[in-house]
């Protein structure tokens, strides 16, 4: 365990959200004299996400200006430097990856000061980057002090890359059990099939599109409806998609929510769908949170075998090949036809999500690295 009042300077544009500040609190409850930097808003292809100030107590979030907002690889924050020169951390959260401006100033400010370093990692493709990217991410790799990969195939490339330092698989976020809670009952309604996703290609959302389609052996009377929460560039084309089917009256394209409205979204759903498919450049990297917040909640998950997505739902939900449309609508039929199998799967993913992802247990584990920088002993 680190000494009492280690100071832990924290950065991450992923505190905007504010379900996602419950991990602090925690932290900052294993007596981590805790300061997180945020910006007031972060954008990506969903528009404007606002900072959601939730969950704040034993710790210190502040907003810091920054410079690219939106820019994956080269956002930054200008008054990081006097942020560390007046906390005077013994160490530095930097909650981003290797090769982006963001880790490359915190990581410079940090050393400056003579503190510790633990840096995040979801890359599960081994890729070189052009210059300066991969020079600035081979910098890291030697200078950092620890860092942390979302899951085994990141920590995988981490040392294929030859980052020899400590390294913990641990997930970013987790979810808080008490928030995420199955419904009492079921309301009236037909089977609703729910996603949660960026609309970008990747996501899949056409083949789920298509899988719903055949639903009920190609009947249109089959009486389902699909709920998809999230935004992006792919919203028109879906759509179109969804006419072209003629299923455009069963589909649901709501906007994102705020983070703390997402329990009772949840809630709407009978199954929720991760159809993602893996591109030259990208694999599933974890699920994404939708899987967890939606075991958590009672809904049970159908997944395809891009990435990392296997490993997150195990053996408490259903994994079909990515891309195959036939495969789905097998996996949503059976849930929505065997109702004793469907249960089955909603109690051992609530089971799967409190036994690994609650932020309890993410905050633990990353404090014992923080304890393992301090005192490698």
């Amino acid at each position: 365990m680190p000494p009492p009042n280690l100071r832990v300077l924290m950065l991450s544009k992923a505190l905007v959200a504010g379900i996602y500040q419950r991990k602090l609190e925690c932290i900052a409850a294993h007596g981590i004299d805790l300061l997180a930097l945020t910006p007031d808003s972060w954008r990506d292809e969903r528009g404007v996400q606002p900072l959601e100030r939730v969950y704040t107590r034993g710790y210190d979030l502040q907003t810091v200006p920054i410079r690219f907002n939106g820019n994956f690889h080269l956002h930054h924050y200008p008054t990081l430097r006097r942020w560390v020169r007046d906390f005077r951390p013994d160490i530095v959260h930097i909650d981003e990856e290797a090769y982006n401006a963001a880790t490359w100033h915190a990581l410079f400010e940090a050393r400056r000061m003579g503190a510790k370093t633990v840096f995040f990692t979801w890359q599960n493709i081994l890729r070189a980057y052009p210059p300066p990217f991969r020079w600035g991410e081979s910098w890291v790799l030697r200078h950092a002090d620890a860092a942390l990969a979302g899951t085994d195939s990141a920590a995988e490339v981490l040392r294929a890359k030859g980052y020899t330092g400590d390294l913990a698989v641990i997930a970013q976020f987790g979810f808080d059990p008490d928030l995420f809670t199955p419904a009492r009952r079921r309301p009236d309604r037909p089977f609703t099939i729910g996603c949660v996703a960026r609309l970008v290609p990747e996501k899949g959302i056409d083949i789920l599109l298509r899988a719903a389609a055949a639903l009920a052996d190609g009947s249109p009377d089959g009486d389902w409806r699909l709920r998809i929460v999230g935004g992006g560039p792919e919203r028109a084309a879906l759509q179109a998609l969804a006419d072209q089917l003629g299923i455009a009256a069963r589909v649901t394209f709501a906007e994102q929510v705020p983070s703390t409205a997402m329990p009772d979204q949840y809630r709407l759903f009978d199954v929720l769908a991760v159809p993602s498919r893996t591109t030259p450049t990208w694999k599933e990297q974890f699920g994404p949170r939708a899987s967890v917040e939606a075991m958590a909640s009672g809904v049970p998950v159908i997944g395809s075998d891009s990435g990392a997505i296997s490993g997150v739902i195990g053996a408490a939900g259903v994994i079909v090949p990515e891309g195959d449309i036939v495969a789905l609508t097998a996996a949503l039929t059976r849930v929505r036809d065997d109702s004793a199998w469907a249960a089955g799967l909603a109690q051992r993913g609530r089971a799967r999500a409190i036994g690994h992802y609650t932020h309890e247990q993410i905050a633990a584990a990353t404090v014992a690295v923080y304890g393992r920088l301090v005192d490698p002993r």
